[in-house]
C-alpha cells in the first residue's frame, strides 16, 4: 500500500436503552472505519469523554442517573472536537431548542430507521467544521438564531426548526420547509458568500394564525432588476429567459426558487436594501 490506512473513527454510544445500544452498536459495526464505544449510564458516558476523544457522540436525552443535555453543557471542554447527535423519543419543543442551544450538532428522533442513523453519522463525520448555532430565542412560538453562512449549518438549523412544530398539515409542512430553505440558502449564498464568519440572522414565529419567518442576511442585499438568472425577473411575455442566461453564462439548471417562494407565500415583504425577507403563510383553524 502506498499510503498510510486512516485511523478509524471513534464513536461515542450513550443510551440506557439495552435495545437501543444493541440496535446501533448493530447498525455502525458494519462499518469498519468506525470504532464502537458503549455506555449504559450518564457517569460511564462521562468517564469515557475524560479518558479520550470521539469525532461522533450518540447520547440519549434521558439516561435514568442523568440527563443527556446536562451532559453536553457540563462537558463542554471534552466535547469541542466532536459531533453530539442527540437521540430521544421527546419531540417537545424545549428539548429540541435546549438541544440547539447546547450546540448539539444534529437530533435524530427514536424511533429512526437504520438508513436514517448511517445517514447521521456520515454527515456529522464529513461536516468540515461544527459552525455554532447561537439561540436568541427559544419560545416554541419564537425560535430565532444566528446562523454561520455554511450549508452545513443551514441543513442542521432546518433540520432543527421543522421538527419544533409537528402539528402542521403535511402539505403546510412541505410548503414552509421548502421556502425556509430557498430564503435561508439564498441569504447564506448570496449575502453571506458561505463565509462561515459571518452570519444570517433568522425569527421562526408560529400563533394559531399564522407561520413567519424573518431572515436577515449580513450583505448588502440586491435587486430583483440585478439577478436576471433568476425567473422571479422575468418579464411577462419571456418567461423562459432566466434558462437562457443560465446556459449562456454556464450555471446549473434552477432558477425557479425565489418564483416558487412567492407563489407559495400569503405575505412576501423585503426591506429596502432586500437583505431582510419576511415570509407569511395564514392558517385555517385546523392547521396547527
Amino acid at each position: 500500500m502506498s499510503g498510510k490506512e486512516q485511523p478509524a473513527k471513534q464513536v461515542l454510544v450513550g443510551d440506557d436503552d439495552e435495545a437501543i445500544r444493541d440496535f446501533v452498536s448493530a447498525v455502525l459495526q458494519d462499518d469498519d472505519q468506525l470504532e464502537l464505544t458503549v455506555c449504559s449510564t450518564g457517569a460511564s458516558v462521562e468517564e469515557q469523554l475524560k479518558s479520550k476523544g470521539f469525532d461522533v457522540v450518540l447520547l440519549d436525552v434521558w439516561f435514568g442517573d442523568r440527563n443527556g443535555l446536562e451532559l453536553l453543557s457540563q462537558n463542554k471542554t471534552e466535547l469541542e472536537n466532536s459531533r453530539v447527535i442527540m437521540m430521544t423519543a421527546d419531540s417537545t419543543s424545549q428539548t429540541l431548542l435546549r438541544a440547539i442551544r447546547e450546540n448539539a450538532f444534529q437530533y435524530i428522533r427514536k424511533p429512526f430507521s437504520p438508513d436514517e442513523l448511517r445517514e447521521k453519522v456520515q454527515s456529522a463525520l464529513t461536516a468540515r467544521a461544527i459552525d455554532r448555532i447561537e439561540v436568541i430565542s427559544a419560545r416554541p412560538d419564537w425560535v430565532e438564531v444566528l446562523v454561520p453562512c455554511s450549508r452545513e449549518a443551514a441543513a442542521r438549523i432546518q433540520d432543527f426548526i421543522m421538527q419544533v412544530k409537528v402539528d402542521l398539515k403535511p402539505d403546510l409542512r412541505e410548503i414552509v420547509s421548502y421556502v425556509f430553505h430557498e430564503l435561508l440558502l439564498n441569504a447564506i449564498e448570496w449575502g453571506g458568500k458561505l463565509d462561515p464568519t459571518r452570519k444570517v440572522r433568522i425569527a421562526f414565529l408560529h400563533t394559531p394564525r399564522m407561520v413567519l419567518y424573518r431572515i436577515q442576511d449580513p450583505g448588502p442585499g440586491f435587486s430583483f432588476d440585478n439577478i436576471p438568472h433568476a425567473a422571479v425577473s422575468n418579464e411577462p411575455d419571456d418567461p423562459l429567459r432566466h434558462s437562457r442566461i443560465r446556459e449562456e453564462a454556464g450555471m446549473r439548471p434552477g432558477g425557479l426558487g425565489l418564483m416558487m417562494v412567492k407563489s407559495m407565500a400569503d405575505e412576501l415583504l423585503y426591506n429596502e436594501a432586500q437583505n431582510e425577507v419576511v415570509f407569511v403563510k395564514y392558517l385555517d383553524r385546523t392547521s396547527g
